[in-house]
């Protein structure tokens, strides 16, 4: 974050923001960029992506972060609030020449204070599996480009698993590996094994084990992020035509899905109940969708540009109800029975929890409260409380965080969609599978698969529009002008017909349909555009395209100060 030039409103950088909390402090001297803290000039260059992984160490300092800041990536020990961070000595750090990383993701279950397992998907095509702890490059898959040329927009290890992992590209297709398998010398010939609404899944055809392993397309438009649920039993999907689409992991089954109000998805997180989905993209809102429900809960609006990250913040989340601990932990077993559950569907899991009271019209309030956190291309960071008069909108209102349009928010939720249970982050293994639905054959693994994609991808275009995009859109109904640029943005001659015909159903409720949520918190606090969020125990992180990891200190546990020397900082000016 540069501290020179544009006037007033380019130093309007703010180091601390106050909640019901306390106040959240930027520490200054925890920033993490490259070594000479010189902004990098980001014009072209792929978002600048971080990932956390803890390695256990017996000192207490275990944690290690990794950045990509455009062709180079850098490995250090993260010191968090309790030290400055040393930026001379990272413990990896790599350039590449003629491609550049986009995304990366560590698997826990392997890291050690000896050996960590990272994978980082890169522009041209290809992931790279690396230990940058002991300096080693193991594998490179689809080194040949034979898999798909276009770049890699999320990288992710599938959840239980110590050797598969999605990779989804921005050609609009996702793909499975598995780290023991080779990709063959040769363009791999796929075979249909199941199909179904916008979305089929493929297998590999080969006599012997290769990857990759599945290859899904899904959609009409280049998938941006997918996200597992907490329990790892179903994958979220954002994809560039706007929809949200929410898969069974194992059975490869559509659960439900969700449409934007404008133009294409680019981010997607779970509650960490796995109750809820947060979404973001170029409408600039966040929506908030019901897993139970299949349907639009509510909608955020604070941004004023695309939104790039969503991210639940678990430590500030609170249900403060002893008596319904069920209602965040089961799945909703009795309650589906009661509604038509989806015939010859099994159960993935066959240790349900009671019925949630959640929809007992006697039941008492539960006092909930979820936290999330947004960051977009406006530089602003939004905090959001989504509350139970939100949630359980026919109890008497207790909070006046939120406008909410009680007509609205009392309408029934969608019928027909709700055929599966609620993901449950309590329960164990992710390998029990639903019986003779699996799409995985055992010998592919018991932890299964799921994969997501879309056909077609406009990348160039994309980016034009993120350099373009200045513009104040209408929150109202999708005027001719709005319904334009959306059959611009999609791949269809369709996309304006299509946009008609979901506004104003449960896929994309009009907006005076649904409550709209007003942010906590709307602070500027980058000079470039904002790619990450993350929420950690004692603080949380953002992360600019000028390549600055910032560190917000939690209310009371800042043990370095954030004023001294504010100058000697390239972070902002202190407020």
């Amino acid at each position: 974050m540069a501290a020179e030039g544009g006037g007033k409103e380019m130093n309007e950088i703010k180091t601390q923001f106050t909640t019901r909390e306390g106040v959240y402090k930027l520490l200054t001297h925890s920033e993490y960029s490259r070594p000479n803290r010189v902004p990098f000039n980001s014009q072209g260059s792929n978002p600048v992506k971080v990932s956390f992984v803890n390695v256990n160490d017996q000192s207490g300092n275990g944690d290690r972060i990794c950045f990509n800041v455009g062709r180079e990536l850098y490995f250090y020990i993260y010191k968090g609030v309790r030290k400055a961070a040393d930026l001379s000595k990272p413990i990896d750090k790599r350039i590449y020449k003629g491609t550049q990383p986009t995304c990366h993701d560590f698997n826990p279950l392997t890291a050690t204070a000896e050996s960590v397992s990272l994978l980082v998907g890169f522009s041209a095509g290809q992931v790279q599996l690396i230990d940058p702890i002991k300096k080693e490059t193991s594998k490179l898959f689809n080194e040949e480009r034979l898999i798909d040329k276009s770049r890699v927009t999320c990288v992710r290890w599938v959840p239980g698993s110590e050797s598969l992992f999605l990779v989804a590209h921005s050609s609009g297709s996702m793909y499975l590996y598995n780290v023991e398998n080779t990709c063959g010398t040769t363009a791999p010939h796929y075979q249909l094994l199941k199909q179904g609404e916008n979305y089929a899944v493929h297998t590999c055809k080969s006599k012997t084990a290769r990857n990759p392993l599945l290859r899904w397309t899904v959609g009409e438009g280049a998938l941006n992020e997918f996200a597992f649920s907490p329990d790892g039993k179903f994958l979220a999907c954002a994809s560039q035509d706007g929809f949200l689409r929410v898969f069974g992991f194992d059975a490869a089954e559509l659960h439900g899905t969700m449409k934007s109000y404008f133009g294409g998805l680019l981010c997607v997180c779970w509650s960490p109940d796995g109750r809820y989905i947060v979404a973001g993209g170029e409408d600039d809102l966040v929506t908030v969708w019901s897993f139970l429900d299949c349907r639009v809960i509510a909608r955020g609006h604070g941004h004023k540009s695309w939104v790039s990250v969503v991210a639940f913040d678990h430590c500030t989340t609170s249900v403060e109800d002893g008596d319904l601990p069920a209602e965040f932990s089961g799945s909703d077993e009795d309650f589906h029975e009661q509604n038509h559950f989806g015939a010859g569907r099994d159960r993935a899991n066959s240790s349900h929890s009671r019925l949630s009271k959640r929809n007992s019209t006697d039941s008492r309030p539960v006092s909930v409260t979820y936290r999330f956190g947004s960051v977009g291309q406006d530089t602003q960071l939004c905090l959001w409380d989504l509350t139970e008069d939100i949630l359980f909108p026919h109890l008497p209102l207790s909070r006046t965080r939120t406008h909410t349009n009680v007509m609205s928010a009392t309408s029934p939720p969608a019928t027909g969609q709700t055929t599966s249970f609620t993901p449950n982050s309590n329960t164990g293994s992710n390998s029990s599978s639903t019986k003779g639905n699996s799409i995985i054959d055992s010998a592919f693994i018991a932890t299964s698969v799921s994969k997501f994609a879309t056909l077609s991808l406009h990348d160039s275009r994309k980016e034009r529009h993120e350099k373009d995009h200045k513009r104040n859109h209408s929150m109202g109904h999708i005027s001719s002008k709005s319904s334009d640029k959306l059959n611009q943005l999609s791949s269809t001659r369709t996309a304006k017909a299509d946009a008609a015909k979901t506004l104003g159903t449960t896929l994309c409720p009009r907006m005076e349909e649904v409550p709209l949520l007003e942010p906590l918190v709307c602070k500027k606090i980058a000079h470039e555009r904002l790619t990450v969020l993350i929420f950690l125990e004692d603080c949380l992180v953002t992360a600019c395209q000028e390549g600055f990891v910032c560190t917000w200190a939690r209310p009371g546990k800042g043990l370095l100060s954030s004023q001294n020397n504010p100058a000697n900082s390239p972070s902002g000016t202190v407020v």
